[in-house]
């Protein structure tokens, strides 16, 4: 009898065991397939909605895109701003006059003195009178050697009568106008995409209208600031150069009778001249007398009524 209960109690005890195991995996199961559902709902609620339909285009939109573009970086979406650099703008410009003793010469040594200082005559201007002799030039040098050609000048040439030398500091100017076109092209790119996306006959007409006026506002900026670039690479000095002329014997021979005779000469012509002006008046001194008798006429009438 001992023998046979013997194995039934362990037949009876290994089966507890797998039930156990079995209720077991049952429960991890169960929590494996809850967990998923939980990871599946999670998911769909955190999914992104789906992309909204393109908005009409308009100017709100191309303002909004434009202080975004400006204000955001692309790729950590901060606010930034344009630090870029301009080094400092000054424009230099200069007025000198110099005597000489030989007009000629002094030609030959400015024209020297240019040449090594990498300058260039822009203009240039010669009058001869009786009395003096005047050569007039309009000079551009590389701002690096301006100092040094007025040294020269002033040194080298003859007796400086009058120099004035003047700087302007464009570089707020400069800035100004580079901020402002590095916006109107930003604004001209996102009326360009508009063009592309645009619907309708009168949107097209009004985004092309935009996009000429930013072109030609675009223009005037850069060929605003090609102009202070080269008045600051290049700056501009005034030199005349003035020879008086030494009196000739044959003048300084002129006594007071010649001189009386021809002033009675030059007023007797401006006599005639005046004489003539008047006689080709006549028209009208035969014209006003007429006006004057039927306006006298007229009032008479009128009395006369």
């Amino acid at each position: 009898m001992k023998k046979v209960l013997l194995p039934l109690f362990c037949l009876l005890i290994i089966h507890c065991g797998k039930s156990k195991n079995d209720s077991q995996h049952e429960v991890k199961a169960d929590l494996v397939e809850v967990l998923a559902d939980d990871v599946v709902e999670a998911s769909k609620e955190e999914a992104p909605p789906p992309p909204r339909e393109m908005e009409p285009v308009n100017d709100k939109t191309v303002s909004s895109a434009v202080a975004s573009a400006e204000d955001v970086e692309p790729e950590t979406g901060k606010p930034t701003r344009n630090t870029t650099a301009i080094s400092k703008k000054v424009i230099k410009n200069g007025n000198m006059s110099i005597q000489v003793s030989d007009i000629k010469k002094a030609q030959n040594q400015v024209n020297s003195i240019l040449k090594k200082n990498k300058a260039y005559i822009q203009k240039e201007n010669f009058s001869n009178t009786d009395v003096d002799e005047n050569l007039d030039f309009t000079i551009r040098v590389p701002h690096q050697n301006f100092d040094a050609l007025i040294n020269t000048f002033s040194d080298g040439v003859g007796s400086v009568l009058s120099k004035n030398i003047s700087s302007d500091d464009v570089t707020e100017e400069y800035t100004d106008i580079s901020i402002k076109l590095a916006n109107k092209k930003i604004y001209l790119e996102k009326y360009r995409d508009m063009l592309k996306s645009a619907k309708t006959t009168k949107d097209m007409l009004e985004i092309q209208e935009n996009i000429r006026a930013l072109e030609d506002e675009i223009d005037v900026s850069e060929g605003r600031l090609r102009f202070i670039d080269d008045r600051v690479d290049y700056s501009t000095l005034n030199l005349s150069l003035h020879k008086e002329k030494v009196r000739s014997s044959e003048t300084s021979k002129i006594g007071f009778g010649s001189r009386f005779g021809d002033s009675l000469t030059e007023g007797w012509n401006s006599f005639v001249t005046f004489l003539l002006g008047i006689i080709a008046l006549w028209p009208f001194f035969l014209l006003i007398p007429v006006v004057i008798l039927v306006w006298k006429r007229l009032l008479c009438k009128r009395k006369n009524k």
